[in-house]
């Protein structure tokens, strides 16, 4: 079994079948829209990220109990909050304010996803998840910042398809990474077996009663 860091790609089997339920259900709902202003999509975007950041800040919360480490978890909660945020207050304003803000969102997730592949695990199936997701986000982050002389609703429906592959991909990972939490307990199981058996072989060491008994 590949050696897994203890770091963001090792939160709670659970948290990314969250997530990809989300990112799933409202991904859907976007690509197959049928609104023609990007006005009355922006408060689907926002809450997205918004439901996104709640799953993460619970996430940190685990993983400061179980001393894991939260710092990333938290720094993506904020990341998520922000950008939901930012979205519903610039809600009134024109879509070129709309367009870059999805954009500056789907760009900047796509580099942290890609830094999450190649620093943080040496497992290939985790490295080609994440990967993907990196990639697929950079891909849709600058179509999106060029598709302002398409129709007023088509970023959105790229910003749709994103979300749809990243809510697949956070499905298969979650699958994927209890696999792994399942084998690490199996491992730490056989290797505390391992330990009490050497110790019950070692020979115990005489005292000094037994020691005078042996020389009389």
């Amino acid at each position: 079994m590949a050696h897994i860091k203890r770091k963001y790609i090792d939160s709670h089997w659970l948290v990314f079948i969250f997530q990809g339920l989300i990112t799933l259900g409202f991904g859907c709902m976007m690509l197959f829209t049928s609104d023609s202003i990007s006005r009355s999509l922006m408060p689907m975007i926002g809450v997205t990220l918004l439901f996104l950041s709640v799953v993460e800040f619970a996430n940190s919360i685990y993983r400061s109990y179980s001393h894991q480490g939260w710092a990333v978890s938290t720094g993506v909660a904020v990341f998520d909050a922000f950008f939901g945020m930012l979205l519903l207050f610039v809600l009134n304003e024109g879509m070129t304010w709309h367009l870059v803000a999805v954009a500056a969102y789907t760009l900047l997730r796509g580099i942290f996803e890609i830094l999450i592949a190649f620093h943080t695990t040496v497992d290939p199936t985790d490295r080609f998840i994440w990967a993907l997701c990196g990639v697929c986000g950079l891909i849709f982050g600058v179509a999106i910042f060029n598709s302002g002389h398409l129709a007023n609703v088509d970023f959105v429906r790229f910003f749709g398809a994103y979300l749809l592959i990243l809510g697949i991909c956070s499905l298969i990972y979650s699958i994927h990474n209890r696999e792994q939490q399942h084998e690490d307990r199996l491992a730490r199981r056989e290797a505390a077996k391992k330990g009490r058996k050497l110790k019950t072989a070692q020979p115990q060491p005489k005292t000094a009663k037994t020691s005078q008994k042996a020389s009389k």
